[in-house]
């Protein structure tokens, strides 16, 4: 299906794929509302004075329900917000639609700085940033200038992932970084809650969705045991699974031993485990195809890590004979020619927990998505003090106990109060 474009009323561009979604939507984000009370909450304690009046928020990120929230949200204290889906498996048409509807600019397209050449779609061999390129480079052909101011208006960003944190640091290492930015990626009530405990409720949930498998009596592998393969570790074994871990740190080797998970190597198991999960943050190979190979028959894999290379997708498709059916929405089943065995690969090697059929549970993300507007919010606030450098900051702490903070009322939570004595 064609994808719509389009004005609202009050003139916000739209690109999203099926307007006549937008009440379904609405009524999901209504239900997400209630269950991500952070956000809500800073609609009440901010919305009156409006703090961001006059800023402009652009964000690239899941185009969810939750996703919807946030967006409004910030429109709520005053910002206009234009949003471009950062995943095409974790992108819901519905929310996209009441967004572009009632709330903000949809529009598939990223900002480009102007360096006098056109952006080349056969640069990449990512198909999604290929369309990207193609869209920025067809907008430059009409209007040259479209982009490059866009560096001299940029008050900060906040960011969550690992792989954008990690490009933030070498970019202020080398002397290239251009904005401030914070790193709600190590805020604690980011790290302790979308990481360590995004993925138990839909890990195996989504995968059972997707291949209609049983997981109690399995064997499962979780590459990686940091928060989010803890997590999945936890979920899985919860289900009934027999997990064992592969891990490169001792540290969290020896904590997986503790928590009664055997560790062992990839090559160890590969031949005899039924379900693969990749929860690295910043690796890429870690199942190869020679791996995948030597799976038995209907083996699941999948990847909840932050790199779409940790599985080696370009060698299995390019493997000689090899033919890929698909059998449910983002789940192939992938057979070798000369053993007619096969392995079963969903959300084509991508971030599978983001997907429609299994997301972060709502409570998770409003923790991660209050970081944002209270990051985002600190950083205009203070666009004019000069204490923000051209640097990255990690959210101040008692901004991160303020995210925190903001959940407790609406959840029916109260703090004690130290007394002079007690805090003394």
């Amino acid at each position: 299906m064609a994808f719509q474009m389009g004005r609202t009323a009050s003139g916000r561009e739209y690109k999203v794929k099926d307007m006549s979604q937008a009440d379904f939507g609405r009524l999901e984000i209504e239900l997400a509302e209630v269950q991500m009370p952070a956000l809500m909450s800073c609609r009440s304690v901010f919305g009156p004075s409006q703090p961001f009046k006059g800023a402009r928020i652009t964000g690239s990120l899941h185009m969810t329900v939750q996703t919807a929230v946030l967006i409004e949200t910030l429109t709520a204290l005053g910002a206009e917000v234009r949003w471009c889906p950062g995943n095409i498996f974790s992108t819901q048409d519905h929310a996209a639609a009441a967004i572009a509807r009632d709330s903000a600019g949809v529009k598939a397209e990223e900002a480009y700085q102007n360096t006098g050449r056109l952006p080349d779609p056969a640069s990449t061999d990512n198909a999604e940033f290929q369309i990207v390129l193609t869209v920025i480079r067809d907008g430059m052909k009409t209007d040259p200038k479209r982009y490059h101011k866009m560096m001299d208006r940029l008050v900060g960003v906040s960011e969550a992932t690992t792989t954008a944190v990690e490009r933030l640091y070498r970019m202020q290492a080398n002397g290239t970084l251009l904005f401030p930015a914070i790193n709600v990626n190590d805020s604690v009530t980011q790290s302790k809650f979308q990481n360590l405990c995004g993925c138990r409720p839909s890990g195996p949930d989504g995968l059972m969705m997707a291949t209609d498998v049983e997981i109690a009596g399995k064997v499962a592998v979780v590459c990686g045991y940091g928060d989010v393969g803890k997590d999945r570790a936890a979920a899985l074994k919860q289900a009934g699974a027999r997990v064992i871990v592969t891990e490169t740190n001792p540290i969290r080797a020896l904590q997986a031993v503790h928590e009664g998970i055997q560790v062992l190597t990839l090559e160890d198991v590969v031949s005899e485990a039924d379900i693969f999960v990749v929860t690295t943050g910043a690796s890429e190979g870690i199942i190869t195809v020679h791996h995948m190979r030597k799976m038995k028959n209907n083996a699941i894999v999948c990847n909840v890590g932050r790199f779409n290379n940790a599985i080696d997708m370009p060698g299995l498709e390019n493997f000689p004979g090899v033919k890929s059916f698909t059998t449910n929405p983002q789940t192939d089943r992938w057979v070798f020619l000369d053993t007619e065995s096969g392995i079963i690969v969903l959300a084509e090697g991508r971030l599978v927990n983001l997907g429609r059929a299994a997301s972060h549970p709502n409570l998770a993300t409003s923790c991660s998505f209050t970081n944002h507007a209270i990051a985002q919010l600190e950083l205009w606030m203070e666009r004019d003090t000069g204490k923000y450098e051209k640097k990255v900051y990690v959210l101040p702490k008692h901004l991160d106990e303020k995210v925190a903070a903001l959940h407790l009322g609406k959840l029916g939570a109260k703090l004690t109060e130290l007394s002079k004595e007690h805090a003394d």
